[in-house]
């Protein structure tokens, strides 16, 4: 086991340096730079951008900029914000624990949804309630999380008159008001991530109580609850999992969009508005951060395996 997740971080280390570099070229292949959007409306001279420039490090070529920031980023130095001059490492710890908190709500609420609604769907197969559960699943696939936050601001605001607090607070600071700010996006986030969740938990525990030994199980006269929970939905679980380890990275890039939307200040909203700057520190390091956070949580869930399934052990 030790050895293999010594693979894994190996390899990862590798996929976060080609996708940090994938970030750095398209950055640079997007009209326009950080400089320009600065001076542009202030009359300064071609000299003083091109001097500009050269202090900010953007007049060496694209692999030497590349080699900079690889160097220092090795050593712990992420750089500092073209725009305000604050520490890029400063900055992710600061928006990082919203990201956070949003990805873990929403995978909260997709499992205590997705879960119980998929076992419901497989139990009551070809029922008119498994036909309405999957439209549910189908509908929540298809609608983008997007176009729901800004649907769900809208009817509350102009239904109920009510709109999140406005001014973000931590849960440390107010568990509340934090919680009225966050379940909107998290519920957003988690209905297509439930959706899918719905599917998969359907097909795998159709499949387990079709096998042989869930036959045995019943034939020995062991309870239907007995059965469905304690045995086809445990051997269900791997598909499961593996799912909710894979669509993490949606999670993350739906946050890109959602934190906007909501006005919440993390590191979603971060690369949204760092891109639009064309503050390059800012992107390659967060998307650093969502890479590692990618890899890691899929880590996490192949060491999950084990304990899921005792047949399963990694070598």
């Amino acid at each position: 086991m030790v050895e293999y997740i010594i693979r894994r971080l190996v390899f990862g280390i590798f996929v976060l340096f080609i996708m940090t570099a994938f970030i750095f070229i398209v950055m640079r292949a997007v009209p326009g730079d950080v400089v320009t959007l600065q001076l542009a409306n202030s009359g300064a001279t071609p000299e003083q951008m091109e001097a500009m420039k050269a202090e900010m490090g953007l007049d060496k070529s694209i692999l030497g900029q590349l080699t900079d920031w690889v160097t220092n980023a090795v050593q712990g130095d992420l750089g500092n914000s073209l725009w305000s001059g604050q520490e890029v490492s400063q900055i992710i710890v600061d928006r990082l624990p919203v990201t956070i908190q949003l990805a873990i709500m929403s995978i909260i609420l997709a499992i205590l949804i997705g879960i119980p609604i998929g076992v419901i769907s497989a139990v009551k197969q070809n029922t008119w309630m498994d036909h309405f559960l999957k439209i549910f699943s189908v509908s929540g696939l298809s609608i983008p999380n997007f176009w729901l936050g800004l649907v769900l601001l809208t009817v509350l605001s102009l239904a109920l008159n009510w709109i999140p607090p406005l001014g973000f607070q931590s849960f440390a600071e107010n568990p509340l008001v934090n919680f009225q700010q966050m379940i909107l996006p998290a519920i957003c986030l988690a209905i297509t991530l439930s959706a899918s969740i719905v599917r998969m938990t359907r097909s795998a525990v159709l499949e387990v109580l079709h096998s042989e030994f869930i036959r045995t199980v019943r034939a020995k006269g062991a309870k239907e609850r007995i059965v469905i929970f304690k045995h086809a939905l445990r051997n269900s679980l791997v598909s499961v999992i593996t799912l909710i380890g894979l669509q993490v990275g949606y999670l993350l890039g739906g946050t890109v969009v959602l934190e906007s939307i909501f006005a919440l200040p993390g590191l979603g909203s971060l690369i949204f508005e760092s891109v639009l700057a064309r503050d390059y520190p800012i992107v390659q390091s967060a998307v650093l951060v969502f890479g590692a956070m990618f890899l890691l949580v899929n880590l996490i869930v192949d060491v999950m395996y084990g304990w899921v399934d005792p047949r399963i052990r990694t070598k």
